[in-house]
C-alpha cells in the first residue's frame, strides 16, 4: 500500500517538473515562431550566439521595469514550484530564484539578485514559523523542536563573516573563475547529498522490513511484546523528546547576532559609499569597519565554544561531534556563497548531512540560518535604494505561500512513509537545478566576455 501511495505522489509530481523544464521554452517559442530555429545550424558557437541573442532580446523587452507580461507570468509560477520544492529542505532557493529571474523574466542580475533576496526571506518565514511550533506529546509534555540553536549559533556569526569575504572574493575573481568554483563544489555537493539520500532510503527500508518481520500483529495493531505497531513514523526524526519549554536565551543570542553585523552593514556601508554615515567608498573607514567583522565572529563563536552545552549530533561513526566543525563549515559555505552569489544556506546544508545532522534537523536548522541571512540582505538592499520594491514583495508573498505548501505536502508524506529522506532527495533536486541553471548561466557570461574582448584577469576589490 506504502508504494501504491509513494507512486501516486510521483504520478502528480512528474506533470509538474515537467512543467517547470518544458512551458517556459515552448511558450518563449511559440511567441516567435517567425524567427529562425535556433539549431539551424548545429554548432556550439551558432547555439551560444543565439542564446544571447534571446537573452538580450528578453532584458530589452522587460527593461528595468518588471511588467506585467506572459514571461513574468511563467518566471512566477516556476518560483511558485521552485520555492515548494526547496522549502522542504529549508535552503531558501535562492540558487534557482536568480536563474528563473534572469532568462525567463529577463531581469538584469543586479535587481534579480534583490528580488531574490525578498524571496528568500518570504520562504525562510514560512519555515520558521513551521519549524518553531510548539508541540506536546500524548501526556501533554512539550517535546523538543527540530531546530537546533546550538548548531545555529555555532554557525551564524561564521557565516555571516564568510558572505562578507566572498562577496570581495567576488569582485576579485574573474567570471571564468567564480563559474568554475561554483560548478565543481556544487557538483560534489549534489553526489554527495543524493548519496546521503540513497544511505538514509536504505536504513529507513531495513528498519521497515525488520519491524515487520520481528513482530507480530495481535488484536488492533499491539505487538506481542506489547508495544504498538508504528512503521509509519519517521525514523530519521528527533521529535518526541522532551524539552523543558522554548530556548528564548538562545533566540536572543542569534538576534543579538543578526544585530552586530547589521549595525555594521548600516554604518558601512557599500563600496560605493552608500551608507547611513558618509564615508569614502573603500577607505580606511570601509575596511577597517570591514575587518571589525573577524573578532566579532570568532568572539561570538569563542562564547558558544567554551561553553558547556553539548551538540546533541552524532557522526557516520554514532561518536559526538566536535563542537569546532561547525563554524568551520559555516566559514567555508559562507565565503563559497558570497563569491557565487546565492547565499550560505544551499551550501551548509549538505555539509551538515555528511557530518551526521539527521534530514528533518538539518532542514529545520537551516531555513532558521537562512532567515537570519536573507532578512539581513533584504534590508540592505531597501537601505541603499531598491528599485520595484512592491513588485519584489509580490514575489516574497508568492514564495511564502509556495513554502508553507512544500511545507505540509513533504511533512504529509514523511508522516505517511516514515521518509526523512524526502528532505534530502529535495535538497538534491534543488542542488542539481541550481548547478545547471547557474552554471550555464555562467559559462554564457563568460562567452560573451570573451567574444567581446573583455578583461578576465583578477582586478581589484574596489
Amino acid at each position: 500500500m506504502n508504494i501504491q501511495n509513494l507512486l501516486r505522489y510521483v504520478s502528480l509530481a512528474l506533470p509538474i517538473f515537467i512543467f517547470f523544464f518544458i512551458t517556459p521554452h515552448t511558450q518563449y517559442h511559440a511567441h516567435h515562431d517567425h524567427q529562425q530555429p535556433i539549431f539551424n545550424d548545429l554548432t556550439v558557437h551558432t547555439f551560444i550566439n543565439k542564446t544571447l541573442q534571446w537573452k538580450t532580446r528578453l532584458v530589452k523587452f522587460q527593461g528595468h521595469q518588471l511588467k506585467l507580461s506572459t514571461p513574468t507570468i511563467l518566471a512566477a509560477i516556476c518560483c511558485f514550484i521552485a520555492s515548494s520544492i526547496s522549502s522542504a529542505g529549508g535552503i531558501g532557493g535562492g540558487g534557482l530564484f536568480i536563474p528563473i529571474l534572469t532568462i525567463i523574466a529577463g531581469l538584469d542580475l543586479k535587481i534579480a539578485s534583490s528580488f531574490s533576496a525578498f524571496m528568500v526571506t518570504g520562504g525562510s518565514i514560512a519555515n520558521v514559523m513551521y519549524n518553531l511550533r510548539t508541540k506536546t506529546d500524548k501526556s501533554g509534555r512539550m517535546k523538543k523542536g527540530l531546530v537546533d540553536y546550538d548548531i545555529a549559533i555555532l554557525s551564524e556569526p561564521c557565516m555571516l563573516l564568510g558572505v562578507s569575504v566572498g562577496v570581495v572574493c567576488n569582485h576579485v575573481f574573474p567570471e571564468w573563475l567564480i563559474t568554475i568554483l561554483f560548478a565543481v563544489f556544487l557538483v560534489w555537493s549534489t553526489f554527495k547529498t543524493c548519496s546521503n539520500g540513497v544511505g538514509y532510503w536504505k536504513t529507513e527500508t531495513a528498519k521497515h522490513n525488520e519491524s515487520r518481520n520481528g513482530c507480530e500483529k495481535v488484536g488492533n495493531g499491539v505487538t506481542k511484546n506489547g508495544e504498538i505497531e508504528n512503521l509509519r513514523e519517521p525514523l530519521m526524526g528527533v521529535e518526541g523528546k522532551e524539552n523543558s519549554g522554548f530556548p528564548w536565551k538562545k533566540l536572543m543570542v542569534l538576534v543579538m547576532v543578526w544585530f552586530s553585523f547589521f549595525i555594521i552593514y548600516l554604518i558601512r556601508g557599500n563600496s560605493y559609499g552608500q551608507g547611513v554615515i558618509p564615508m569614502k567608498p573603500c577607505g580606511v573607514g570601509y575596511w577597517t569597519l570591514s575587518l571589525f567583522q573577524v573578532p566579532l565572529a570568532v568572539g561570538f563563536t569563542s562564547w558558544i565554544l567554551f561553553s558547556k552545552q553539548p551538540i546533541e549530533c552524532l557522526g557516520p561513526n554514532k561518536q559526538g561531534v566536535n563542537k569546532l566543525i561547525f563554524p568551520l563549515m559555516a566559514l567555508m559555505a559562507g565565503a563559497l556563497g558570497g563569491v557565487f552569489g546565492i547565499g550560505g544556506g544551499m551550501l551548509i546544508s549538505p555539509l551538515l548531512l555528511q557530518v551526521g545532522v539527521t534530514p528533518e534537523v538539518t532542514a529545520a536548522t537551516c531555513s532558521l540560518m537562512v532567515f537570519f541571512s536573507s532578512t539581513m540582505s533584504a534590508f540592505q538592499y531597501l537601505l541603499f535604494g531598491m528599485e520595484q520594491t512592491g513588485a519584489a514583495l509580490v514575489f516574497s508573498f508568492i514564495c511564502f505561500i509556495a513554502s508553507v505548501l512544500g511545507l505540509v505536502v513533504v511533512q504529509k508524506a514523511i508522516k505517511e512513509f516514515g521518509r526523512a529522506s524526502l528532505i534530502v532527495f529535495s535538497i538534491g533536486i534543488v542542488m542539481a537545478l541550481s548547478a545547471v541553471l547557474l552554471t550555464s548561466f555562467g559559462v554564457l557570461d563568460v562567452w560573451q566576455d570573451y567574444i567581446s574582448g573583455s578583461y578576465m584577469g583578477f582586478k581589484m576589490p574596489c
